[in-house]
């Protein structure tokens, strides 16, 4: 797995997974960029929401559980001028007949395998979570 990073004008640059997939970071014009895209710190935080949809899309299937709709936010949160994350709150919502047990089982068993996630832990992150179901329109 390789990551490349290059520059493109002002702050912006261009990251690829050297697999054909590629996105943009900058800043914010306010901080001395021109917004084309999200962060570094950002990417970081959509990552980590990316991932636990991503895993719990596999979870479910080994569990035998069927969804309509998924939902994942992440919220993160730095305490007393830290430079990184302190907390991270993730927000799952989810359209589906099964249980409130059987979802609390499978993001439960998805929080300790997300590979981004497990990055977050071993930073020292602290992850809470909430369920909710989607109101079905």
């Amino acid at each position: 797995m390789k990551a490349t990073t290059t520059w493109t004008q002002g702050i912006s640059s261009v990251i690829t997974d050297n697999r054909g997939h590629e996105t943009i970071v900058d800043l914010p014009e306010a901080k001395g960029g021109q917004d084309l895209g999200p962060t570094a710190f950002e990417l970081c935080l959509m990552s980590y929401s990316g991932c636990v949809n991503t895993i719990f899309n596999i979870v479910s299937k080994k569990m035998r559980f069927e969804f309509t709709a998924l939902e994942v936010d992440t919220i993160g949160h730095q305490k007393d001028g830290a430079a990184t994350f302190t907390d991270v709150e993730v927000e799952l919502r989810i359209d589906t007949e099964a249980s409130d047990e059987k979802i609390e089982s499978c993001l439960e068993k998805t929080l300790k395998i997300c590979p981004v996630g497990v990055l977050f832990h071993q930073a020292g992150v602290n992850t809470t979570y909430k369920i909710m179901r989607l109101q079905k329109a």
